[in-house]
């Protein structure tokens, strides 16, 4: 039994320094410090705080070490000063030499005296909760003076020494005390049903103020406040300690989402997203939960790839009874399937039908005065598994590209077959995975799914601004809107973010026929007929009766006879000329013969002579245009 216990003695070791050594790391990549070390900072013993000092120094023993590492190292060091629950462990900190060569003056004063002040206090972590009113109140502070302190304070033991010494001097709620700490509707019962006063406000405080640290990205102080609570309400609450938790993963999980919107792409701990799957999969006892906790999780899930798990591993009776684990569910469904077979159009048609419910009214009948049934639509389906308004909450948490640009094509077939318009289609890719035509076309709400489609769009291009799919769908919903001179910047953009600003050919697949025709309606719209005539001969066969009738045109209104460079057709030339001579245009008839002389453009020229002519022209017509559209 001794040797038994010794064992796990070592093994907690082990695991100490393990979670010391990550915590170092994590300090040094500019990571979140994990739960598990804050609460190793509570209770640590002298062994570990000297081998953390030692893990510290080692890891600046690198030659030509980076200025941002000491101040990284430095940040760590006041935290585990800050963090140290046993006062005389905080001294032996400020003692080494990290401590003295890492900080500055100004603030190596600062923390010796919060430890002074601290070595005259009681230390709280130690203590159990009826030994709060232990400590008596003190006399020269005033109430008001109190709570101003406790609003202001970020800092777990001094909230609950301001607590001690509020509830030695008045008996109320003061939780209450600031209008702005907010907790979840969904724990404040739980929470004011404590029966012991100062727990209650201490629980309370610690939640709302970790909440609102996570609001303002402040990450190091909301695992803080969180990591207190837990170890509160574990002494008395099994139902709370799991609330706690669950708040903790979905800070871990903010907090590691905004490091990777911020350009920090790395890659999720496996420990993190194993708990994000033990959240999933938890069974509900009674336990208040928040739906945007697995709303994040889900989230989380679906942008890291983690497909698999989504559609084969989820428990059935979640993906069944939790609307986002559903839609998280049939989302990986389909991109795990793309670019597929007739079969992914299965998933796809799930899916389908879920977000056709969700852009749908929900229809109502009423009897009017004179006995006529009348039928009401309502703007907000109560048959979908969600509210659109909480869908596009949810959508806009997603930055995984192939679930974005899933969810875009099946809003663009959405939108071509509630508009019914086959000439002014909006067009994207895997388009042919959705079905092709409703049945319940009636109850579909036109606006709900264009709106969606524009808001999807947009927020796809706010994340990745050169994805020239989504460039090419924006493009054709201004199109499609009449909006053409908006049409053609992203038309042009759509160019731009793949052939390095035109210095390289346009891939067709991008420029299509049907792409260009739309570019030439736009510059005909907008009456600027000559660049008409240019873009005409970038179709596979060249558009002459379009050209021609375009050059027809007298209220042209770009400049005209400059653009006459970027010709390379002869027979178009020619008409020019043509055109010219008749209205008596000399000047500009000058320009085009000019033009038809260059000795690239000479029909006895080699095929690759005459290629390499069309492509340099083809490059300095739309580098001119971008600088006109942009």
């Amino acid at each position: 039994m001794h040797k038994l216990q010794q064992g796990d003695s070592a093994l907690e070791e082990v695991c100490n320094k393990l979670c010391v050594c990550n915590a170092v790391r994590d300090a040094l990549e500019g990571g979140i410090l994990s739960v598990s070390f804050h609460q190793l900072l509570l209770k640590p013993s002298k062994n570990i705080i000297s081998f953390l000092l030692e893990v510290c120094t080692r890891s600046l023993e690198k030659e030509n070490l980076p200025e941002l590492s000491k101040s990284k190292m430095a940040l760590f060091i006041k935290t585990v000063c800050d963090q140290l629950g046993d006062v005389s462990l905080a001294f032996m900190v400020s003692s080494h030499k990290l401590f003295k060569e890492l900080l500055q003056e100004e603030e190596k004063k600062i923390l010796m005296e919060q430890m002074r002040k601290s070595s005259d206090v009681i230390n709280l972590s130690s203590k159990p909760l009826p030994s709060f009113y232990d400590i008596p109140a003190s006399a020269s502070v005033n109430i008001s003076q109190l709570e101003q302190q406790l609003i202001l304070s970020l800092d777990a033991r001094h909230i609950r020494q301001i607590l001690i010494e509020l509830h030695g001097m008045a008996e109320r709620p003061f939780w209450m005390v600031n209008t702005k700490w907010e907790v979840p509707v969904d724990y404040v019962n739980v929470i004011l049903a404590i029966k012991d006063k100062l727990t209650r406000d201490l629980v309370y405080i610690l939640l709302a103020k970790g909440l609102h640290c996570i609001n303002i990205t402040d990450f190091v102080h909301a695992c803080q406040l969180f990591t207190a609570c837990l170890e509160l309400v574990t002494e008395f609450s099994p139902k709370l300690r799991q609330v706690m938790l669950n708040e903790l993963l979905l800070m871990e999980v903010r907090a590691h989402e905004e490091g990777t919107a911020k350009g920090r792409i790395v890659r999720p701990p496996p420990d993190l997203v194993s708990r994000v799957r033990g959240y999933l999969e938890m069974r509900i006892h009674d336990l208040p939960l928040r739906q945007t906790v697995g709303e994040e999780c889900v989230v989380f899930m679906l942008n890291w790839r983690e497909n698999e798990y989504l559609t084969l591993q989820v428990p059935q009776s979640l993906v069944n009874n939790n609307p986002y684990i559903k839609l998280g569910h049939l989302i990986a469904s389909t991109c795990k399937e793309l670019p597929g077979p007739k079969e992914s159009r299965r998933t796809a048609k799930e899916l389908w039908e879920v977000v056709v419910q969700i852009c749908s009214f929900s229809s109502q009948h009423k009897r009017t005065s004179d006995s006529r049934v009348s039928l009401l639509k309502q703007r907000e389906s109560s048959l979908g598994i969600l509210p659109r308004s909480k869908f596009i909450t949810f959508v806009k948490k997603i930055r995984e590209p192939l679930v974005l640009t899933t969810l875009i094509s099946l809003f663009v077939r959405l939108h071509s077959i509630v508009r019914d318009d086959i000439v002014n289609e909006v067009t994207a890719e895997h388009i042919s995975i959705w079905p092709s035509s409703l049945t319940n076309l009636q109850s579909v709400d036109v606006d709900a799914v264009v709106i969606t489609l524009k808001e999807l769009v947009n927020y796809a291009l706010s994340l990745n601004p050169n994805n020239q799919s989504w460039l090419c769908t924006q493009a054709d919903i201004y199109f499609v809107t009449n909006q053409y001179s908006t049409a053609m910047h992203y038309y042009l953009q759509a160019g731009t973010v793949c052939s390095d600003f035109f210095t390289k050919p346009v891939p067709p697949d991008v420029y299509t026929d049907q792409v260009l025709k739309r570019m030439i309606k736009c510059c005909s719209l907008l009456n600027c007929h000559t660049q008409v005539a240019v873009l005409c001969q970038f179709l596979r066969e060249v558009d002459y009766m379009t050209a021609f009738k375009a050059l027809q045109e007298q209220n042209s209104h770009d400049s005209m006879d400059s653009f006459y460079d970027y010709i390379w057709d002869v027979t178009i030339l020619e008409y020019l000329t043509y055109i010219h001579h008749k209205r008596g245009e000399s000047d500009k008839r000058q320009v085009a013969i000019k033009a038809i002389g260059r000795n690239e453009l000479n029909s006895s020229n080699p095929e690759e002579v005459m290629q390499l002519a069309a492509q340099k022209r083809k490059k300095r017509f739309l580098q001119a245009m971008a600088k006109l559209y942009f």
